[in-house]
């Protein structure tokens, strides 16, 4: 079957345990979240994508306002004098910007901002002064650009998303390093209570940190097919912007000092993480406070049994409180039709309403994430939707926690880890950290390290050098 047949076809025609990719790319497609454009790596965002990422804002900003993080916007491009300043960044970034010709400004470049360290460090230099100024936390929602990208999979990897960027300035390292791990533990919480997607946190290694960063940390979330998704990092950039930019404060004895840098991300990566971890063959399956509509009512209406569409809108107004936002299909196509939409959408809950359930006072509710059928008495019908709400966030994190414990391994013995890299495992190993041992293991075997989970003495099973660093190793998005 064609793309452009598969289009017509109004349901998916993938398996998620056969074709992976493709079923991945059906389901956000016909439920209506997103579709390709005529860019190659950019996607249009659809209604139900952009309300997810805007709950995703919302809770992201309540957790950044506890520890002072305030809201900015810098310009989207960035001339190449600043971007070129810091040398170990555009290094690391170099393959992936963008440039645009600039006519008016003595024909210099712009690049488009593949992550915005140089505008928030010449920014950092007009705004600090003396250390009564420091800490200055500022963050963006905003979209950025990564050229390079060629394996282009809606919302994990893609030529221009869109995420978060925070950027912090700090007397010294202490206080840096105190918001980094504090951030990552807050983007677990985002992981784990906003998407259900349980992840394991860590350092990144020195191969695999982020340009022109003393130390980077991640998390990262095992996907279906094995692979593990970094979903959010946070950096300590020590003084080298600082440096570069000249962004200094008098201390408390009247001497200056130059200022240190944090800065951490999250990006859409976690909606297209959530979809392909919990989404099943019918269609999208998503937590529930990331769905505009939490409940769909369909009566079952039969020739003289008005009566039924009329306590289905009944039902509707009573659930109608601004969060639930229940759909009220009383088009006129039947049952199934109408189940099988609205599965492919991924409401979380189905009320059926017929005549026997009009004279018995109760309701049918079906469960997207399991195809649970309970009965619910009317009476307390809206206090019952939410604890079932509460009951899809539990059963999906758990499913997922499951899938995890399945990829997740270890080994002691390079054999053991040749082994249970061929069963698609994420393998936890003594690791030396040493940049020229990863890469050989990256061309060797194709993975690369994920995160430094752990400090412990040992011996790299890579080099058999000395190793103080417990790290994952496996294949990722």
């Amino acid at each position: 079957m064609s793309k452009e047949d598969k289009r017509k076809d109004l349901g998916i025609t993938e398996k998620k345990e056969e074709n992976f990719g493709e079923w991945f790319s059906e389901v956000i497609i016909k439920s209506g979240f997103a579709d390709y454009s005529p860019i190659k790596g950019c996607i249009y965002y659809l209604p139900p994508a952009i309300y997810a990422w805007e709950q995703t804002i919302k809770y992201t900003d309540e957790l950044f306002a506890s520890i002072g993080v305030e809201n900015v916007y810098l310009p989207l491009f960035i001339p190449e004098r600043l971007f070129e300043k810091e040398a170990d960044h555009i290094e690391g970034f170099q393959p992936e910007v963008a440039w645009i010709e600039n006519k008016d400004d003595n024909s210099e470049r712009l690049a488009i901002r593949p992550t915005s360290e140089t505008l928030f460090s010449e920014l950092f230099s007009r705004v600090v002064r003396s250390y009564k100024d420091l800490p200055v936390k500022y963050n963006q929602w905003c979209s950025v650009v990564r050229w390079e990208t060629s394996a282009v999979k809606p919302f994990l990897r893609g030529r221009e998303f869109l995420w978060q960027e925070t950027h912090a300035v700090y007397v010294n390292e202490e206080e840096a390093m105190k918001d980094v791990l504090k951030v990552l533990d807050f983007y677990v919480q985002i992981a784990e209570d906003l998407f259900c997607i349980p992840v394991f946190k860590g350092r990144k290694s020195e191969r695999e940190k982020f340009a022109g960063a003393v130390k980077t940390f991640g998390i990262e979330g095992i996907m279906p097919d094995g692979k593990s998704a970094q979903l959010g990092t946070t950096h300590y950039l020590g003084t080298g912007f600082a440096k570069v930019f000249e962004i200094s404060f008098l201390d408390e004895n009247n001497e200056s000092k130059l200022v240190h840098q944090a800065s951490w991300g999250i990006s859409t990566r976690f909606l297209g993480a959530a979809i392909m971890l919990h989404s099943d063959n019918k269609g999208v399956v998503l937590p529930p406070k990331l769905l505009k509509h939490k409940v769909v009512i369909v009566p079952i209406v039969f020739k003289g049994k008005d009566f039924v569409l009329d306590k289905a809108r009944e039902i509707k107004e009573m659930l109608d409180d601004g969060y639930l936002n229940p759909i009220l299909d009383d088009r006129d196509y039947s049952p199934g039709w109408k189940f099988n939409e609205w599965e492919l959408k991924g409401i979380p809950i189905r009320i059926e309403v017929g005549p026997r359930d009009v004279k018995n006072e109760q309701v049918v509710a079906v469960l997207r994430h399991s195809g649970e059928n309970l009965t619910l008495k009317w009476n307390n019908l809206k206090q019952e939707i939410y604890q079932l709400l509460d009951k899809i966030k539990e059963e999906l994190f758990e499913r997922a926690k499951r899938l995890q414990e399945k990829f997740l391994d270890e080994a002691k013995t390079i054999d053991e880890f040749e082994k249970k890299l061929k069963q698609n495992k994420i393998v936890k190993v003594h690791f030396c950290d040493n940049p020229e041992c990863e890469e050989k293991v990256k061309e060797k075997y194709g993975v690369s390290s994920r995160l430094i989970v752990d400090e412990k003495p040992g011996k790299c099973i890579f080099c058999n050098k000395t190793s103080k660093y417990v790290a994952y190793f496996g294949k990722s998005y």
